[in-house]
């Protein structure tokens, strides 16, 4: 089995354990080198250094703009000498010069720049080296570049702009869009608190609507976790397809010969292996290992951590296909510092935490979303139109949904529930039941 040792840093996505590189400055040479094949990311940008940019807008009362600016053939030969004389701080992409910020992330044989062009635009360019690179893990970038392309538009899919692989150098970059940050660190930063129901529906229709992208296009990522949702002005793209890989035509699943992914997310399948008559090892994987995989991130948006986080490597690897093994689903939601601590809501039942803080019950709606996500058996599994249209993103409504005989019922039901007592249920139980009989006739009156 491969064990990762990935950075928590956005855009990193080699799949194997390689040395990290030391950054070589021999940009001034690749520059030199460098065929235009493409655009620029950026549409006719106005090519002036940023210290003659600024001087140039103070003198913008008192002097004409020609004599303050220079043609746009001598401005971008003046950036691009500097990039030659200075390649420390700039780094060149089909001819295309941008100015290092700083590093946003590095990981393996990969570096991660937040990068500005000459008309201040932000981007990130990740510069891969395949001096210190194995053929899997080149493999897996010039896999990402091929997919990305495929999913050009997509404002669910972190877009690529340009890229250049320098086979005399050993070098593949890379320019995409620019993130703030990831879903995994905005959980960490949650702290003592739980995410808001309605963050949670907010981040959830995002990432399904990126899977969604991908599985129409007959693609499994089968890496979806926390880190790899970043977020770009405010939404979430799916980003690190290093490992994604493409459904047959003639089939419903992709095979892997080796264990590959981040275990906490695996699922059941991604773990069991399947014997070929030639004795090897077979895990096939289709769109309901995507499915599992949401349905962590959403236990873990829900309690603070997934539901395999205290288990040692050896322990999640037999746990997670052991259908003996029973997932637990406490009554409270957590933050991510709670879970484990004097103050973690599930450490008794009363309705506040033993700082004082008030408790906060998961929803009935969330509660089943994430059981049929977690389902062992991938056809037992919710599809992605089926979570979409699922109550918790999409609420009943009784009133347009339902015949009116039966919205009167249930209105009744929920204006009464002390009705339900005659049922033998306790009072604590009403609110699942009712909302267990709504979503059945919501669901059967879809089935109509």
């Amino acid at each position: 089995m491969q064990v990762e040792a990935r950075d928590e840093s956005p855009y990193l996505s080699p799949a194997v354990v390689v040395e990290k590189p030391a950054l070589q400055a021999r940009y001034a040479e690749a520059v030199s080198q460098v065929v235009q094949q493409k655009k620029p990311a950026y549409s006719q940008p106005v090519l002036i250094p940023p210290q003659q940019a600024a001087q140039s807008q103070l003198q913008t009362n008192s002097q004409p703009k020609e004599t303050a600016l220079t043609t746009p053939q001598d401005q971008q030969q003046a950036v691009q000498s500097r990039a030659a004389t200075d390649p420390k701080r700039m780094l060149v992409v089909h001819g295309c010069p941008y100015q290092k910020i700083c590093i946003f992330g590095r990981g393996g044989s990969s570096k991660v720049y937040k990068v500005m062009t000459p008309n201040h635009e932000i981007y990130a360019i990740k510069r891969v080296s395949f001096s210190r690179a194995d053929a899997q893990a080149i493999k897996g970038y010039i896999n990402e570049i091929t997919l990305l392309r495929k999913f050009e538009g997509s404002p669910y899919i972190i877009q690529l702009y340009d890229n250049e692989i320098i086979k005399e150098r050993g070098l593949i970059h890379m320019v995409m869009e620019f993130g703030e940050t990831d879903l995994a660190n905005v959980l960490k930063r949650q702290g003592d608190q739980p995410l808001g129901m309605n963050t949670i529906r907010l981040y959830w229709e995002q990432m399904l609507k990126a899977v969604q992208v991908i599985h129409d296009e007959r693609v499994v990522h089968a890496d979806l976790k926390p880190a790899n949702y970043l977020l770009v002005r405010g939404a979430l793209k799916l980003i690190d397809f290093g490992i994604a890989k493409s459904i047959g035509n003639d089939t419903t699943n992709i095979n892997r010969d080796g264990q590959v992914g981040t275990v906490n997310y695996m699922s059941p399948e991604a773990i069991k292996e399947t014997n070929t008559e030639g004795g090897g090892r077979l895990m096939k994987l289709g769109r309901a290992s995507d499915i599992w995989s949401l349905g962590i991130i959403l236990y873990q948006m829900c309690y603070g951590r997934t539901p395999f986080a205290q288990l040692s490597l050896y322990q999640k690897l037999a746990s997670i296909p052991d259908s003996s093994f029973v997932i637990p689903f406490p009554r409270f939601m957590a933050g991510c510092n709670q879970v484990g601590k004097v103050n973690d809501p599930n450490a008794d039942s009363s309705m506040t935490c033993p700082d004082g803080s008030p408790r906060i019950e998961v929803s009935p709606d969330l509660l089943q979303v994430m059981k049929g996500c977690l389902q062992r058996d991938p056809k037992k599994r919710m599809t992605i139109p089926e979570l979409l249209a699922d109550p918790l993103l999409c609420p009943i409504s009784l009133k347009h949904a339902l015949s009116s005989a039966t919205s009167q019922l249930l209105t009744l039901l929920k204006r009464t529930p002390q009705v339900l007592d005659q049922w033998d249920v306790s009072a604590s139980q009403n609110e699942l039941v009712l909302s267990s009989l709504i979503r059945a006739l919501h669901l059967q009156e879809q089935n109509k």
